[in-house]
C-alpha cells in the first residue's frame, strides 16, 4: 500500500481548527472588553463648545436653538490670525483687525501667536484660541 506523504490525520486538522477558532475568539474577546473599558472611561470635554453628542431636537420634536460659537461672556471672537514671528502680527477680532496694543471689547491685545491671541483685561489674562476650519 502506498502512502502519501501530504495527507494529515483527520484529527489533526480538527484540532488545528479548533485551535484557531479559540485564538480567534480570544482575541474578539481582548478587542470588545478593550472597547468596552475604553467606553466607560471616556469623558466628553466641550471646551466652551456645543457639545456634538446631545441632541438638537427635543423628544417632542422641537429644534433647540444655539448659541453663537464665540464666547460670549468674553466678548472676543478671534476670526483670524497674520502671524509674523519677525515683524508685526495682526488678528481679526469681532470683524477688526488689531495689533499688539489695540483694543477690542474693552480688551487690549496682549501678544499675538501662531495659534491663538493673549488679551488683557483689569490685570487678567484671556487666551482666545484659533478655531480650526471646520470643526
Amino acid at each position: 500500500m502506498l502512502k502519501n506523504k501530504n495527507l494529515k490525520p483527520p484529527h489533526l486538522d480538527l484540532a488545528l481548527c479548533l485551535l484557531g477558532l479559540a485564538v480567534g475568539f480570544g482575541i474578539l474577546h481582548f478587542i470588545f472588553t478593550t472597547i468596552s473599558s475604553a467606553e466607560e472611561q471616556f469623558a466628553y470635554n466641550a471646551k466652551g463648545k456645543r457639545d456634538p453628542f446631545v441632541s438638537l431636537v427635543t423628544p417632542d420634536g422641537r429644534l433647540l436653538s444655539l448659541d453663537k460659537e464665540e464666547d460670549l461672556s468674553r466678548g472676543l471672537s478671534l476670526e483670524g490670525i497674520m502671524y509674523d514671528k519677525h515683524g508685526v502680527s495682526y488678528a481679526v477680532v469681532n470683524a477688526k483687525v488689531v495689533k499688539v496694543g489695540d483694543e477690542v471689547s474693552g480688551y487690549q491685545v496682549l501678544k499675538i501667536e501662531k495659534e491663538k491671541v493673549i488679551f488683557i483685561k483689569d490685570s487678567q489674562p484671556t487666551v482666545v484660541e484659533l478655531k480650526k476650519e471646520g470643526l
